[in-house]
C-alpha cells in the first residue's frame, strides 16, 4: 500500500485482490480516523458490495471475465487473493463500524461506458484486447505486487485511446471527492494501486490530470 496526505486528504493506494493489502487498510483508517471515506468505485459497486458482501450471510461465486482471472492468477504469487477487493470491504466495513460515511467516487456504469466510447477507437479496441490476450498468455514478471499491478495496467492501457481513458476516469474520482474534501476533515481516499499517481496528481494541481471539459479533450501537461 502506498499513500499521500495532502493537507487534511489523505490517498491510499492498494493493490487490488490482496488480503494483506485490505489488512492494511483497515488498520490505516484506525489510526487516521477519518471523518469521512471515499472510495474509487461505482455506486452500483458499491450497493453490490454492500448487499452480498459486507452484511455477511452466504457469499455468492463472483463470475470473473478471462483476463480478471488471469490477473488474479498472477497477483496470487506475491500473496492470499480474494474477489471482490478486500480492500474496499475493509474500508466500507470500517466505515460502518466508526459510523462514518463512505461514499462511492468512480462514475456510474452508464457514464463510464460513454467515457469508453468517446475514448476508444476501433482500432484502439483491437490492439487493447490483443495487449490483454498477450498477458492472459504470459503475466508479466515483477519483484512485487504494487510493481506488477502498474506493469499489468500500463500493458492494457499503452494506447492513447486508453490513456485518455484513464484521465478522464480520474478526473472524475478528483471531482466526485472534491465536495466531499470541503466538508469532511480528514477524508481519507482510496484508489488502486495503479490509478495513485493519477489521481494524487489531480489533487495536488501538479499538472498531470487535467480538465477535459466536455469529454472530447483531454491530456497531460508536464
Amino acid at each position: 500500500m502506498i499513500e499521500r496526505a495532502l493537507g487534511s486528504l489523505t490517498v491510499l493506494g492498494a493493490v487490488r485482490g490482496l488480503v494483506s493489502e485490505g489488512d492494511r487498510v483497515r488498520d490505516r483508517l484506525g489510526t487516521l480516523r477519518p471523518a469521512a471515506v471515499g472510495v474509487a468505485i461505482s455506486a452500483d459497486e458499491m450497493r453490490g458490495l454492500r448487499d452480498y458482501f459486507v452484511g455477511g450471510g452466504a457469499e455468492p461465486v463472483v463470475p470473473l471475465a478471462t483476463t480478471e482471472a488471469a490477473e488474479v492468477r498472477a497477483l496470487a504469487r506475491y500473496g492470499e487473493v480474494s474477489v471482490p477487493n478486500p480492500s474496499v470491504l475493509e474500508a466500507i466495513r470500517w466505515s460502518d463500524s466508526a459510523q462514518v460515511p463512505v461514499e462511492p467516487l468512480d462514475p456510474s456504469d452508464d457514464r463510464y461506458a460513454s467515457m469508453f466510447a468517446n475514448s476508444i477507437g476501433y482500432f484502439e479496441l483491437v490492439r487493447r484486447t490483443l495487449r490483454e490476450r498477450r498477458l492472459v498468455k504470459r503475466a508479466p514478471e515483477a519483484a512485487n505486487a504494487d510493481e506488477f499491478v502498474r506493469t499489468w495496467s500500463d500493458t492494457i492501457e499503452h494506447g492513447a485511446g486508453s490513456r485518455r481513458l484513464r484521465l478522464r476516469r480520474d478526473e472524475a474520482v478528483v471531482e466526485a471527492a472534491t465536495p466531499l474534501r470541503a466538508r469532511y476533515h480528514p477524508l481519507v481516499v482510496l484508489v488502486d494501486r495503479e490509478r495513485f499517481d493519477g489521481i494524487v496528481a489531480g489533487f495536488d494541481g501538479s499538472g498531470t490530470l487535467v480538465r477535459t471539459g466536455d469529454g472530447r479533450s483531454g491530456g497531460a501537461s508536464h
